[in-house]
Protein backbone atom coordinates (compact mmCIF):
# COMPACT_ATOMS: atom_id res chain seq x y z
CA UNK A 1 0.00 0.00 0.00
CA UNK A 2 1.18 3.52 -0.82
CA UNK A 3 2.27 5.39 2.34
CA UNK A 4 0.02 8.36 1.52
CA UNK A 5 -3.00 6.04 1.51
CA UNK A 6 -2.37 4.88 5.09
CA UNK A 7 -4.06 6.71 8.02
CA UNK A 8 -0.76 8.38 8.98
CA UNK A 9 -0.05 9.51 5.40
CA UNK A 10 -3.60 10.75 4.95
CA UNK A 11 -3.36 12.73 8.20
CA UNK A 12 -0.06 14.33 7.13
CA UNK A 13 -1.49 15.29 3.73
CA UNK A 14 -4.67 16.72 5.27
CA UNK A 15 -2.78 18.78 7.87
CA UNK A 16 -0.42 20.07 5.15
CA UNK A 17 -3.42 21.00 3.00
CA UNK A 18 -5.08 22.83 5.90
CA UNK A 19 -1.86 24.73 6.68
CA UNK A 20 -1.38 25.67 3.02
CA UNK A 21 -4.93 27.00 2.69
CA UNK A 22 -4.67 28.86 6.02
CA UNK A 23 -1.33 30.51 5.19
CA UNK A 24 -2.48 31.58 1.72
CA UNK A 25 -5.75 32.86 3.19
CA UNK A 26 -3.97 34.90 5.89
CA UNK A 27 -1.61 36.44 3.32
CA UNK A 28 -4.59 37.21 1.09
CA UNK A 29 -6.39 38.87 4.00
CA UNK A 30 -3.31 41.03 4.69
CA UNK A 31 -3.35 42.40 1.15
CA UNK A 32 -7.17 42.58 1.09
CA UNK A 33 -6.99 44.93 4.10
CA UNK A 34 -4.38 47.00 2.25
CA UNK A 35 -6.58 47.09 -0.86
CA UNK A 36 -9.63 48.06 1.20
CA UNK A 37 -7.77 51.00 2.71
CA UNK A 38 -6.41 52.05 -0.70
CA UNK A 39 -9.89 51.98 -2.28
CA UNK A 40 -11.34 53.96 0.63
CA UNK A 41 -8.52 56.49 0.29
CA UNK A 42 -8.97 56.76 -3.48
CA UNK A 43 -12.67 57.55 -3.14
CA UNK A 44 -11.76 60.31 -0.66
CA UNK A 45 -8.90 61.61 -2.86
CA UNK A 46 -6.26 60.53 -0.33
CA UNK A 47 -3.13 58.41 -0.82
CA UNK A 48 -3.82 55.78 1.81
CA UNK A 49 -1.02 53.51 3.13
CA UNK A 50 2.15 54.42 1.21
CA UNK A 51 5.07 54.36 3.68
CA UNK A 52 5.76 50.80 4.85
CA UNK A 53 7.29 48.87 1.95
CA UNK A 54 6.91 49.67 -1.75
CA UNK A 55 3.59 51.48 -2.32
CA UNK A 56 2.72 50.69 1.32
CA UNK A 57 2.28 46.97 0.57
CA UNK A 58 3.73 45.91 3.93
CA UNK A 59 1.41 48.10 6.01
CA UNK A 60 -0.71 45.14 7.19
CA UNK A 61 2.39 43.32 8.42
CA UNK A 62 3.51 46.42 10.33
CA UNK A 63 0.05 46.57 11.94
CA UNK A 64 0.37 42.89 12.85
CA UNK A 65 3.67 43.57 14.62
CA UNK A 66 2.15 46.51 16.47
CA UNK A 67 -0.80 44.43 17.70
CA UNK A 68 1.45 41.56 18.84
CA UNK A 69 3.80 43.70 20.96
CA UNK A 70 1.15 45.91 22.58
CA UNK A 71 0.36 45.21 26.21
CA UNK A 72 -2.71 43.07 26.80
CA UNK A 73 -5.03 44.97 29.15
CA UNK A 74 -8.05 43.10 30.56
CA UNK A 75 -10.75 45.17 32.33
CA UNK A 76 -10.84 44.54 36.07
CA UNK A 77 -14.51 43.50 36.08
CA UNK A 78 -14.29 41.27 33.00
CA UNK A 79 -14.74 37.51 32.97
CA UNK A 80 -11.16 36.83 31.91
CA UNK A 81 -11.66 33.32 30.52
CA UNK A 82 -14.66 34.26 28.35
CA UNK A 83 -13.03 37.60 27.45
CA UNK A 84 -10.02 35.82 25.93
CA UNK A 85 -12.00 32.90 24.50
CA UNK A 86 -14.40 35.08 22.48
CA UNK A 87 -11.94 36.33 19.81
CA UNK A 88 -10.39 32.86 19.51
CA UNK A 89 -13.82 31.35 18.79
CA UNK A 90 -14.57 34.08 16.24
CA UNK A 91 -11.35 33.64 14.26
CA UNK A 92 -11.45 29.82 14.44
CA UNK A 93 -14.95 29.69 12.98
CA UNK A 94 -14.14 32.33 10.36
CA UNK A 95 -11.13 30.38 9.09
CA UNK A 96 -12.81 26.98 9.54
CA UNK A 97 -15.56 27.91 7.10
CA UNK A 98 -12.98 27.79 4.29
CA UNK A 99 -12.63 24.01 4.71
CA UNK A 100 -15.39 23.33 2.16
CA UNK A 101 -14.77 26.20 -0.26
CA UNK A 102 -13.93 24.94 -3.79
CA UNK A 103 -11.02 27.24 -4.60
CA UNK A 104 -9.99 25.35 -7.76
CA UNK A 105 -10.47 21.84 -9.21
CA UNK A 106 -9.14 19.49 -6.52
CA UNK A 107 -8.12 22.40 -4.27
CA UNK A 108 -10.33 22.12 -1.20
CA UNK A 109 -9.76 20.69 2.25
CA UNK A 110 -13.02 18.69 2.40
CA UNK A 111 -15.38 18.04 -0.51
CA UNK A 112 -18.49 17.08 1.48
CA UNK A 113 -21.97 16.62 0.02
CA UNK A 114 -23.55 19.04 2.49
CA UNK A 115 -21.06 21.87 2.12
CA UNK A 116 -23.85 24.46 2.18
CA UNK A 117 -25.15 23.12 5.53
CA UNK A 118 -21.62 23.16 6.95
CA UNK A 119 -21.24 26.83 6.00
CA UNK A 120 -24.63 27.62 7.55
CA UNK A 121 -23.64 25.89 10.79
CA UNK A 122 -20.25 27.55 11.08
CA UNK A 123 -21.47 31.05 10.15
CA UNK A 124 -24.40 30.76 12.59
CA UNK A 125 -22.02 29.90 15.43
CA UNK A 126 -19.85 32.92 14.62
CA UNK A 127 -22.25 35.18 16.49
CA UNK A 128 -21.35 33.41 19.76
CA UNK A 129 -17.87 34.90 19.73
CA UNK A 130 -19.31 38.41 19.39
CA UNK A 131 -21.93 37.89 22.12
CA UNK A 132 -19.35 36.39 24.47
CA UNK A 133 -16.97 39.29 23.82
CA UNK A 134 -19.68 41.87 24.51
CA UNK A 135 -20.92 40.16 27.66
CA UNK A 136 -17.51 39.29 29.14
CA UNK A 137 -16.33 42.93 28.90
CA UNK A 138 -18.72 43.84 31.75
CA UNK A 139 -19.63 47.13 30.07
CA UNK A 140 -22.92 48.33 28.63
CA UNK A 141 -21.62 49.62 25.27
CA UNK A 142 -20.02 46.31 24.25
CA UNK A 143 -23.08 44.38 25.45
CA UNK A 144 -25.46 46.56 23.42
CA UNK A 145 -23.18 46.20 20.39
CA UNK A 146 -23.10 42.41 20.69
CA UNK A 147 -26.89 42.19 20.99
CA UNK A 148 -27.27 44.37 17.91
CA UNK A 149 -24.87 42.15 16.04
CA UNK A 150 -26.73 38.99 17.03
CA UNK A 151 -30.09 40.40 15.89
CA UNK A 152 -28.59 41.67 12.64
CA UNK A 153 -26.82 38.42 11.75
CA UNK A 154 -29.88 36.27 12.51
CA UNK A 155 -32.13 38.58 10.49
CA UNK A 156 -30.04 38.45 7.33
CA UNK A 157 -29.13 34.76 7.62
CA UNK A 158 -32.80 33.99 6.95
CA UNK A 159 -32.86 35.81 3.60
CA UNK A 160 -29.41 34.42 2.69
CA UNK A 161 -30.78 30.94 3.37
CA UNK A 162 -33.73 31.37 1.00
CA UNK A 163 -31.47 32.84 -1.69
CA UNK A 164 -29.15 29.84 -1.43
CA UNK A 165 -32.15 27.49 -1.72
CA UNK A 166 -32.83 28.92 -5.19
CA UNK A 167 -29.25 28.02 -6.18
CA UNK A 168 -29.62 24.52 -4.70
CA UNK A 169 -32.84 23.99 -6.71
CA UNK A 170 -31.13 24.95 -9.98
CA UNK A 171 -27.97 22.92 -9.32
CA UNK A 172 -29.78 19.97 -7.74
CA UNK A 173 -27.08 19.58 -5.07
CA UNK A 174 -25.79 21.03 -1.80
CA UNK A 175 -22.23 20.14 -2.74
CA UNK A 176 -20.32 23.33 -3.57
CA UNK A 177 -18.22 21.53 -6.20
CA UNK A 178 -21.36 20.27 -7.96
CA UNK A 179 -22.84 23.79 -7.84
CA UNK A 180 -19.66 25.12 -9.46
CA UNK A 181 -19.56 22.40 -12.14
CA UNK A 182 -23.21 23.05 -13.00
CA UNK A 183 -22.21 26.57 -14.14
CA UNK A 184 -19.64 25.45 -16.74
CA UNK A 185 -19.94 26.97 -20.20
CA UNK A 186 -20.66 30.53 -21.21
CA UNK A 187 -21.36 33.44 -18.90
CA UNK A 188 -25.09 32.90 -19.50
CA UNK A 189 -24.74 29.51 -17.74
CA UNK A 190 -23.84 31.14 -14.42
CA UNK A 191 -26.56 31.11 -11.77
CA UNK A 192 -26.60 34.91 -11.75
CA UNK A 193 -27.99 34.72 -15.29
CA UNK A 194 -30.44 31.87 -14.82
CA UNK A 195 -28.11 28.87 -14.53
CA UNK A 196 -28.89 27.24 -17.88
CA UNK A 197 -27.14 23.93 -18.50
CA UNK A 198 -24.02 24.04 -20.69
CA UNK A 199 -24.89 24.38 -24.38
CA UNK A 200 -28.53 25.32 -23.70
CA UNK A 201 -30.62 28.32 -22.72
CA UNK A 202 -33.27 26.29 -20.87
CA UNK A 203 -33.28 28.47 -17.74
CA UNK A 204 -32.82 31.85 -19.41
CA UNK A 205 -36.15 33.25 -18.07
CA UNK A 206 -34.84 32.66 -14.53
CA UNK A 207 -32.45 35.59 -15.02
CA UNK A 208 -35.39 37.77 -13.95
CA UNK A 209 -35.30 36.01 -10.57
CA UNK A 210 -31.69 34.98 -10.10
CA UNK A 211 -30.08 38.35 -10.88
CA UNK A 212 -32.07 40.07 -8.08
CA UNK A 213 -31.25 37.10 -5.84
CA UNK A 214 -27.55 37.70 -6.49
CA UNK A 215 -27.98 41.35 -5.52
CA UNK A 216 -29.88 40.39 -2.35
CA UNK A 217 -27.14 37.89 -1.46
CA UNK A 218 -24.47 40.57 -1.92
CA UNK A 219 -26.30 43.12 0.25
CA UNK A 220 -27.19 40.51 2.89
CA UNK A 221 -23.51 39.52 2.97
CA UNK A 222 -22.66 43.11 3.92
CA UNK A 223 -25.13 42.99 6.80
CA UNK A 224 -24.05 39.49 7.85
CA UNK A 225 -20.42 40.62 8.21
CA UNK A 226 -21.27 43.96 9.91
CA UNK A 227 -19.84 45.77 6.91
CA UNK A 228 -20.69 49.42 6.12
CA UNK A 229 -23.32 50.68 5.50
CA UNK A 230 -24.64 48.05 7.95
CA UNK A 231 -21.95 48.36 10.64
CA UNK A 232 -24.50 49.24 13.32
CA UNK A 233 -22.98 46.96 16.01
CA UNK A 234 -19.94 49.27 16.05
CA UNK A 235 -21.52 52.59 15.14
CA UNK A 236 -18.95 55.07 16.44
CA UNK A 237 -21.48 57.83 17.08
CA UNK A 238 -23.58 55.60 19.36
CA UNK A 239 -21.59 52.65 20.73
CA UNK A 240 -17.95 53.82 20.35
CA UNK A 241 -16.66 50.54 18.85
CA UNK A 242 -19.49 48.15 19.72
CA UNK A 243 -18.60 44.73 21.09
CA UNK A 244 -14.86 45.46 20.76
CA UNK A 245 -14.80 48.60 22.95
CA UNK A 246 -12.84 46.95 25.77
CA UNK A 247 -10.51 44.99 23.50
CA UNK A 248 -6.98 45.92 22.46
CA UNK A 249 -3.74 44.27 21.43
CA UNK A 250 -3.91 40.71 20.05
CA UNK A 251 -7.55 39.91 21.02
CA UNK A 252 -8.75 42.96 19.07
CA UNK A 253 -6.61 41.89 16.13
CA UNK A 254 -8.26 38.45 16.21
CA UNK A 255 -11.73 40.03 16.07
CA UNK A 256 -10.63 42.17 13.13
CA UNK A 257 -9.07 39.15 11.41
CA UNK A 258 -12.30 37.16 11.86
CA UNK A 259 -14.39 39.99 10.41
CA UNK A 260 -12.13 40.37 7.37
CA UNK A 261 -11.98 36.58 6.83
CA UNK A 262 -15.79 36.51 6.84
CA UNK A 263 -15.91 39.35 4.30
CA UNK A 264 -13.56 37.46 1.98
CA UNK A 265 -15.60 34.28 2.59
CA UNK A 266 -18.84 35.99 1.52
CA UNK A 267 -17.08 37.35 -1.58
CA UNK A 268 -15.76 33.88 -2.43
CA UNK A 269 -19.14 32.28 -1.73
CA UNK A 270 -20.87 34.68 -4.10
CA UNK A 271 -18.30 33.75 -6.76
CA UNK A 272 -19.14 30.06 -6.23
CA UNK A 273 -22.93 30.35 -6.01
CA UNK A 274 -23.61 32.99 -8.67
CA UNK A 275 -20.52 33.72 -10.78
CA UNK A 276 -19.41 30.26 -11.90
CA UNK A 277 -16.74 29.63 -9.27
CA UNK A 278 -13.47 28.61 -10.92
CA UNK A 279 -14.96 28.51 -14.43
CA UNK A 280 -14.06 31.04 -17.12
CA UNK A 281 -16.99 32.85 -18.82
CA UNK A 282 -16.51 30.70 -21.93
CA UNK A 283 -16.33 26.91 -22.67
CA UNK A 284 -13.14 25.33 -21.35
CA UNK A 285 -12.70 22.35 -23.64
CA UNK A 286 -9.07 23.32 -24.17
CA UNK A 287 -8.30 22.34 -20.54
CA UNK A 288 -8.57 18.64 -21.43
CA UNK A 289 -5.15 18.84 -23.12
CA UNK A 290 -3.53 20.67 -20.18
CA UNK A 291 -1.73 19.00 -17.24
CA UNK A 292 -3.97 18.67 -14.16
CA UNK A 293 -1.93 21.16 -12.09
CA UNK A 294 -2.10 23.79 -14.85
CA UNK A 295 -5.86 23.32 -15.27
CA UNK A 296 -6.25 23.76 -11.49
CA UNK A 297 -4.12 26.92 -11.60
CA UNK A 298 -6.34 28.22 -14.43
CA UNK A 299 -9.36 27.70 -12.19
CA UNK A 300 -7.64 29.31 -9.21
CA UNK A 301 -6.90 32.47 -11.22
CA UNK A 302 -10.53 32.86 -12.30
CA UNK A 303 -11.85 32.14 -8.80
CA UNK A 304 -9.48 34.73 -7.32
CA UNK A 305 -10.44 37.34 -9.95
CA UNK A 306 -14.14 36.88 -9.21
CA UNK A 307 -13.61 36.98 -5.45
CA UNK A 308 -11.55 40.18 -5.73
CA UNK A 309 -14.19 41.72 -8.01
CA UNK A 310 -16.94 41.06 -5.45
CA UNK A 311 -14.69 42.43 -2.70
CA UNK A 312 -13.99 45.54 -4.80
CA UNK A 313 -17.75 46.14 -5.06
CA UNK A 314 -17.95 45.57 -1.31
CA UNK A 315 -15.24 48.17 -0.69
CA UNK A 316 -16.92 50.69 -3.01
CA UNK A 317 -20.21 50.32 -1.12
CA UNK A 318 -18.33 50.91 2.13
CA UNK A 319 -16.75 54.05 0.69
CA UNK A 320 -19.84 55.59 -0.90
CA UNK A 321 -23.07 54.55 0.85
CA UNK A 322 -23.97 56.31 4.13
CA UNK A 323 -24.75 54.23 7.22
CA UNK A 324 -28.33 53.01 7.71
CA UNK A 325 -30.29 53.60 10.87
CA UNK A 326 -30.95 50.42 12.84
CA UNK A 327 -34.70 50.44 12.15
CA UNK A 328 -34.00 50.84 8.40
CA UNK A 329 -31.60 47.92 8.56
CA UNK A 330 -34.10 45.58 10.21
CA UNK A 331 -36.96 46.72 7.97
CA UNK A 332 -34.90 45.98 4.87
CA UNK A 333 -34.12 42.48 6.13
CA UNK A 334 -37.55 41.42 7.38
CA UNK A 335 -39.96 43.38 5.15
CA UNK A 336 -38.09 43.43 1.82
CA UNK A 337 -35.45 40.71 1.51
CA UNK A 338 -37.27 37.94 3.39
CA UNK A 339 -40.58 38.02 1.44
CA UNK A 340 -38.77 38.64 -1.88
CA UNK A 341 -36.44 35.66 -1.42
CA UNK A 342 -39.32 33.45 -0.24
CA UNK A 343 -41.33 34.26 -3.37
CA UNK A 344 -38.22 33.57 -5.46
CA UNK A 345 -37.92 30.06 -3.98
CA UNK A 346 -41.49 29.23 -5.02
CA UNK A 347 -40.97 30.81 -8.44
CA UNK A 348 -37.78 28.85 -9.19
CA UNK A 349 -39.30 25.60 -7.90
CA UNK A 350 -42.43 26.20 -10.00
CA UNK A 351 -40.36 26.87 -13.12
CA UNK A 352 -38.31 23.70 -12.67
CA UNK A 353 -41.44 21.60 -12.14
CA UNK A 354 -43.24 23.23 -15.07
CA UNK A 355 -40.38 22.70 -17.53
CA UNK A 356 -39.66 19.19 -16.28
CA UNK A 357 -35.99 19.91 -15.70
CA UNK A 358 -34.04 17.73 -13.27
CA UNK A 359 -32.51 20.84 -11.70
Amino acid sequence: MNFWETPVGWTILTVAHILAVTVVLLLTIAFIIYGDRKIFAGVQARKGPNVVGPFGLLQSFADLGKFLIKELVIPAGADKAVYLLAPIISVTLALGAWAVMPIAPGWMVSDINVGILYLFAVSSMGVYGIIMGGWASNSKYPFLGSLRSAAQMVSYEVSIGFVIITVILIAGSMNLTDITEAQAGWLINWNMFGGSKEGTLNNLPLILIMFPMGVIFFISGLAETNRPPFDLPEAESELVAGYAVEYGSTPYMLFYLAETANIVLMSGLMAVLFLGGWHAPWPEGYLAAWPAWLASLHGLVFYALKTFFVFFMNAMVRSIVPRYRYDQLMRLGWKVFLPTSLVAVFAVAGWLVYTGLPG
